[in-house]
């Protein structure tokens, strides 16, 4: 600025943008550091690669969904798209538990950033809803064919939400695996398992026990009082009797024991 020359108070200057920017990139970071698979002691936010499986296992009502969204933004803010697949839930209410689980995420920042992390977000999201009977892995080849062919998304992740695995979804899940190795994805379930069902002879709970040679990794939400501790079962340091990562009983957001729940 010259000697003579007035600062217009309402002109904005480039300090002032380069620290809103580095601020962001801040909470970008934070945010990355948190992934939930670093915080289960994975030294990096892959853990599972093109054709591979990843599994949520948990009661009803526990917490699986979040933490697959957790997974889900977590690659977005990493700018790799995302599909997230619905069996029986509506678009609107998918788009909810990501608009809760990212103002959860950023709860503790400042609230200002959020717009732009949706910014980050939106575009690297697809949410496909299928009723469960008539979701087969034909009919998501030609969706995801079309998708792909006409350059409108090309997923690097899916979530898979509410599949019901049965005695004879093996075929099923051996197909997926298959043409997630020809589209180059990797797959993320959640589970549902039983309160009462005795642990299979391999240790496993017995739902996932029938496919577990299908999973490169497992967790397990196990509900404790008013507490949800989680324990990785297959891919992430082993099997585990003594869970010591948590879930924030109000956010269903993974909590590092030693700090302090918000």
């Amino acid at each position: 600025m010259l000697p003579n020359e007035q600062r217009d108070p309402l002109r904005p200057t480039g300090r002032v943008f380069y620290l809103k920017e580095r601020t962001f990139n801040m909470l970008k970071k934070d945010l990355l550091l948190k992934n939930p698979l670093r915080l289960l002691g994975h030294d990096s936010d892959d853990i599972i690669t093109e054709g591979d499986f990843g599994v949520i296992l948990a009661r009803a009502g526990v917490g699986k969904t979040a933490i697959g969204v957790q997974l889900a933004i977590n690659s977005q803010l990493r700018n790799q798209n995302v599909l997230h697949i619905a069996l029986n839930d509506p678009v609107q209410k998918v788009c909810l538990w990501y608009d809760e689980v990212l103002r959860n995420l950023i709860s503790q920042h400042d609230i200002s950033q959020e717009a732009r992390l949706w910014d980050i977000i939106l575009p690297h999201r697809f949410i496909m809803t299928f009723k469960v009977e008539r979701f087969s892995v034909p009919i998501l080849e030609e969706r995801l064919n079309d998708l792909i062919e006409q350059e409108i998304f090309v997923p690097r992740m899916l979530l898979v939400d509410g599949f019901p695995f049965k005695n004879e979804s093996r075929q099923f899940l051996e197909d997926l695996k298959t043409l997630a190795k020809k589209l180059g994805f990797h797959v993320w379930f959640t589970m549902n398992i039983h309160r009462h069902n005795q642990p299979a002879p391999d240790g496993f709970p017995p739902e996932f026990s029938r496919f577990e040679d299908l999973f490169e990794v497992a967790i397990q939400l196990i509900p404790e009082g008013k507490e949800v501790f989680v324990r990785p079962l297959k891919g992430i340091g082993g099997k585990s009797q003594s869970p010591g990562l948590s879930l924030n009983p109000s956010t269903l957001l993974f909590h590092v024991p030693d700090d302090p729940l918000t």
